[in-house]
Parts: C-alpha cells; structure tokens; sequence
C-alpha cells in the first residue's frame, strides 16, 4: 500500500483523471455514431494518448527509456486496462445495473467504474514497465 503513498502516485492520478475525463467525454460523442462497446474501446484508446502524453511529460520525468520502448510497453499495460475496462464496463451495464433496477445513466456508470478499477494496476505496470 506504500507504493501508492507518494507524489508520482498523486501525480499519476490527477493526470489519469484529466485522461479519463477526455476517455469519458469522448466516449459520449462517439456514442452518437456507433453502439456503446465500441465508443467505450474507441474513447479508452483516446484516453490512451493523452494518457502517455501526460504521464511522460509531468508524472515518469526521469525515465531513461526510449519513448519507442516506452510507447511499446505502455500499450501492453494498456491492453491489459482496457479488458478490465471493457469488462467491468460491459457487465454494469448489461447485468448488473438493469438487476438493481438501475434504469437511468446506466451506460455513464457503468462506464466511469469501468476507467476507476485499473488505476492501480495500470500504474504499478507503468512504473516497472512503461516509464523504466
């Protein structure tokens, strides 16, 4: 619990916060053009960038690794995310909301957990792996 009591774990949350917020509002433009799962995949990837972008820039300064390697390895962290994502995202709003009669922004909740849960994970995954 330690790893997560520190600066670069703040800093990584609140520049998360400002990608899932651009995952979040992009997935409800995309809804306007395609179903649900596929605007949560399309608006995870664009998170995605602002993501690396942010982390890179402000949260993984001393990072000696190449930004090749470091894209390489941030996508492999991120394809783990997005299942969880997906997942989480998919099985809210198909199962577990409608079960609690959850009728109204069943699609926005299920998909704001969904970007929650792999904060953690994403950033361990990162710190060993993305930003060396």
């Amino acid at each position: 619990m330690k790893i997560f009591l520190n600066k670069q774990f703040t800093l990584f949350v609140v520049t998360g916060g400002i990608a899932a917020a651009a995952n979040f509002g992009s997935r409800i433009i995309f809804s306007r053009w395609m179903d649900f799962s596929s605007a949560v995949i399309l608006a995870y990837i664009t998170g995605m960038v602002v993501a690396f972008l942010l982390a890179k820039a402000f949260v993984f300064r001393e990072s000696t690794q190449s930004t090749n390697k470091s894209i390489l390895f941030f996508i492999a962290v991120n394809v783990f995310a997005v299942l969880q994502t997906w997942l989480i995202s998919m099985g809210l709003a198909v199962y577990v909301l409608p079960a609690l009669g959850i009728e109204i922004f069943v699609h926005e909740i299920a998909h704001a957990t969904g970007i929650v849960v792999p904060v953690f994970s994403s950033y361990l995954g990162h710190k060993h792996f993305s930003f060396r």
